[in-house]
Formats: C-alpha cells, sequence, structure tokens
C-alpha cells in the first residue's frame, strides 16, 4: 500500500508516518520546502504550494489513500491576516488535492482528512456525537465547517471520504499540553476562566493508532477522535500538576486576563465540547490510554 500525507513533518504527522513504515506501508508526501524532499522508494518527497496552486502531480503516482493533516495552527495569535491564513491553508490545500484527482488518472479510493471537535456548539452540559449537524457560531467553529465541505467534495469523485474531528491532542514533543505544563512546571498552575468548561482529548498513540484503524478499515464518515473520558479544564490543569508534583492552588486565571494575552484566540481555552468517541470504539477502536493522568505521565515522560 502506498499512502501521500499532508503535514507528514508536523506533529501528528511525524508520528503517523513513524506507525505507517513499522506497518510497510509506503509513503508519499507534500512539502512547501524543497530542502525537505527525500527521494526513497519507502518515503519519497514532492513539492506543493498550495497558497500558489501549485503542485507536482506525480504525488498521486500509485497512491491508494490520502491522509491529508495540513493546516495553520491555530496555537498563535489570530491577527486578521493568520486567521485569513487559518482558513485558506486548509481550504485551499484540500482543493487543490480535489483539482488533481480530477483532473489526474490515479488509484485513490480513500481520503482521510483532519478536522476539530471545534466545531461542535460550546456547552457545558451537552455530549456531542457525530450526528449532530450544529456548527459553533465562532471563527472556529466557522473554519472548521469550510474545512469539512472542501473535504466533502471529494466524494463527489467516487472517493470514500472520513473525516477525523480531534480532540486536544496530547504530546511532548509539542502542540496544547507542553504549552499548558509550562506555567505548572513553576507552581503556577491554575484552571482557565470558571475551570468547569469540558475538554476533549486524546494521547497521541491513540490517535495515530486510529488513523491506523481508518485506513486499514476503508471507513468513511466523520469519527470523533477523543479519548471516551473527556475532563473539566480545572480537572486537566490539576492532573498536569499532580504528574508533575508541584502545587496547584492558585485562583482561577480570568476571561479578561487570558483576552489580554491571547487576543481572540483565548476562544479555544474557555469554550466547552463534551464530545463521544463511541462510534469509534464501535468499528472497534481499543484505547491505550483511557486513563488522562496515564496519558498524561507518559506525554511528559513521568511513568
Amino acid at each position: 500500500m502506498r499512502v501521500l500525507i499532508t503535514g507528514a513533518t508536523g506533529l501528528v504527522g511525524t508520528e503517523l508516518v513513524s506507525l505507517l513504515l513499522k506497518n510497510d506501508i509506503h509513503i508519499n508526501y507534500l512539502t512547501t520546502s524543497k530542502s525537505k524532499i527525500q527521494s526513497k522508494q519507502e518515503y519519497q518527497g514532492y513539492y506543493w504550494n498550495p497558497a500558489s496552486g501549485v503542485i507536482d502531480d506525480n504525488c498521486i503516482n500509485d497512491v491508494d489513500a490520502i491522509i491529508h493533516l495540513a493546516g495553520a495552527s491555530v496555537a498563535k495569535r489570530w491577527t486578521k491576516a493568520y486567521r485569513q491564513e487559518i482558513v485558506e491553508s486548509r481550504v485551499l490545500s484540500t482543493k487543490i488535492l480535489y483539482d488533481l484527482l480530477k483532473k489526474k488518472e490515479n488509484t485513490v479510493t480513500h481520503f482521510i482528512a483532519a478536522s476539530a471537535i471545534g466545531i461542535y456548539p460550546d456547552s457545558l452540559d451537552k455530549v456531542y456525537s457525530e450526528s449532530d449537524t450544529e456548527v459553533d457560531n465562532s471563527f472556529l467553529g466557522r473554519v472548521v465547517e469550510k474545512w469539512e465541505q472542501a473535504v466533502g467534495e471529494i466524494t463527489t469523485l467516487g472517493i470514500k471520504v472520513a473525516k477525523m474531528r480531534t480532540g486536544i491532542v496530547l504530546s511532548g514533543k509539542g502542540g496544547a499540553l507542553i504549552e499548558m505544563a509550562r506555567p505548572v512546571k513553576y507552581g503556577l498552575g491554575a484552571a482557565l476562566g470558571s475551570g468547569k468548561q469540558m475538554q476533549s482529548w486524546i494521547h497521541i498513540h491513540d490517535l495515530v493508532n486510529m488513523y491506523m484503524l481508518v485506513l486499514e478499515k476503508e471507513l468513511n464518515g466523520v469519527y470523533n477522535a477523543v479519548a471516551p473520558y473527556p475532563v473539566t479544564n480545572n480537572e486537566l490543569m490539576k492532573t498536569i500538576a499532580r504528574v508533575l508534583d508541584t502545587p496547584y492552588f492558585l485562583p482561577n486565571v480570568p476571561k479578561f486576563m487570558l483576552q489580554l494575552i491571547l487576543g481572540k484566540m483565548h476562544i479555544i481555552l474557555l469554550s466547552s465540547q463534551n464530545v463521544s468517541a463511541k462510534k469509534v470504539i464501535s468499528e472497534g477502536y481499543q484505547f491505550e490510554y483511557l486513563s488522562l493522568e496515564k496519558a498524561v505521565r507518559q506525554a511528559l515522560k513521568k511513568d
């Protein structure tokens, strides 16, 4: 099997590439940096620049499936220009793949795309499943909606499409956990806002294994890529403090302070999404990390 991956050098992409290669799955990958192009039978790079509409159309030669992870990080201050980049990096990159699949003869039968639980409305008490269609009335909600609409166009080409709505990814190599753990290490851990917002999380090992399951079983449709037991922000921060063996007694960080420090992206930390993992479990996925503490300990290498 040969898979084309976008975002192969990112946090999730790096882990997924490693897993696929261990399972003798060969990889083509797209990169915007010509210096990152490698030429090996099992790991072949190709250049693209979605913003300019440029892509090496040899990237889909002999490819059975595409895993589309590329997209500008949302964990940066949302200036007007950067908000546009967040949207375009997802929508334009998907459109360029759609156009290539449409115009060039290929063997692709499956398209798996990253997505985010930010599409679900902010709620302290609702539990969301993949059948919920209401979209959060926020910048993030609209971004994910446009992203998924672009991905959905791929189905018109007779290709199976799966969308992976991902929660907070717990990894020791980058992403949200490292940022949350930074103040906690110095004894400055505290809940954010009310601390009552529900946070649906997943360990990075479970996330890439979930992609593997979807790939192997050729699943299509929407899947929530989250662990089965979400927690409040207060519990998440308290667990990080417990794992790092640091005090946790400071008052909550108020919303206005987060707005001052982070600008509009503070919504990521304060929105509440309690998301169900029942659908992927029904497909046979068995979680390695069901316990938040176990997941945080492994990610921060404290186990």
